[in-house]
């Protein structure tokens, strides 16, 4: 169920979940249990990561399949890296009779071995053969990158690329995390001057252990703003200075960005609810 039930809601910030798909039974356990507390915050939907090349695409239909037969709406990523029109295709017919009805649409990455980028080069590529297949029954999600791609030519060849996702017919945007408000209200700026008026949602990643996030943050181009970097390098293995330190910035990160009129927040929980919790307690969002 869709929790915008009228026209009241439809400025009210939207907030929504990532997780990745479980490899293990205990795994599955622990992301079922994370859900069932997350899910009393009453996401817009909760989001499914899809591997490089598709090389987790079954268990992302298993974890879709759960969270629909919980009851809540479920939004799989889909990557087009290293796939044919076929077998797209296929999951999109799969995911059409399961009743979801958001489709986060990305690039994706070829997986390190595999020779064949498939039959799609680009996001907007895969965008325009979902609209071509199944026309307007899904919500087509897109990246952004506020701080830029790290593999395009320039800021403004990224900003074009992102331009042409929309135009393809994606109906939103999800940002790369970032940890500088000033570059996600640029990129928003410059985006509305292209003309490009769909809602760009932040995505944001709670900080739990710093050198799990800068590993993250080297290998998907994310800034750590260098006084922050620096911080967290001091508190060494003082996991309490760096869970309250994190705190404190994610938070002041994500009032900035509502005050300043974001839609809504997407939050890369790495399948735990505590991290995620903290915060939202700390906004002050309804429960």
């Amino acid at each position: 169920m869709s929790h915008r039930a009228n026209e009241n809601d439809m400025n009210k910030p939207l907030f929504s979940f990532e997780f990745f798909p479980p490899q293990t039974p205990e795994g599955v356990e622990k992301l079922a249990a994370t859900r069932k507390q997350l899910a009393q915050l009453k996401p817009e939907f909760f989001s499914v990561t899809f591997g490089a090349g598709g090389s987790t695409q079954d268990r992302t239909l298993e974890t879709i399949r759960q969270i629909k037969a919980e009851g809540y709406n479920a939004a799989p990523h889909l990557s087009c890296i290293g796939a044919t029109r076929d077998n797209i295709r296929a999951m999109l017919n799969t995911y059409k009779d399961m009743g979801i009805k958001r489709i986060v649409a990305l690039r994706g990455d070829l997986p390190s071995g595999m020779g064949s980028i498939g039959e799609f080069q680009y996001a907007n590529e895969l965008v325009s053969f979902i609209r071509a297949q199944t026309g307007e029954h899904f919500h087509i999600e897109v990246a952004a990158y506020p701080e830029f791609h790290p593999q395009a030519k320039s800021a403004h060849d990224d900003m074009l690329n992102f331009k042409r996702k929309i135009a393809a017919g994606a109906n939103s945007a999800i940002t790369q995390y970032f940890y500088n408000a000033d570059s996600y209200f640029y990129f928003v700026e410059e985006c509305r001057k292209l003309g490009v008026t769909a809602p760009i949602v932040p995505g944001i990643m709670p900080i739990v252990k710093f050198a799990q996030l800068a590993r993250f943050s080297d290998a998907c181009g994310a800034e750590i703003p260098r006084w922050m970097r620096r911080t967290l390098e001091g508190y060494g293995d003082d996991a309490e200075s760096v869970r309250a330190f994190a705190q404190d910035v994610v938070t002041a990160l994500c009032e900035r960005l509502l005050k300043g009129g974001a839609p809504g927040l997407h939050f890369y929980t790495l399948n735990q609810a505590a991290p995620t919790l903290a915060i939202w307690q700390r906004l002050g969002l309804p429960r």
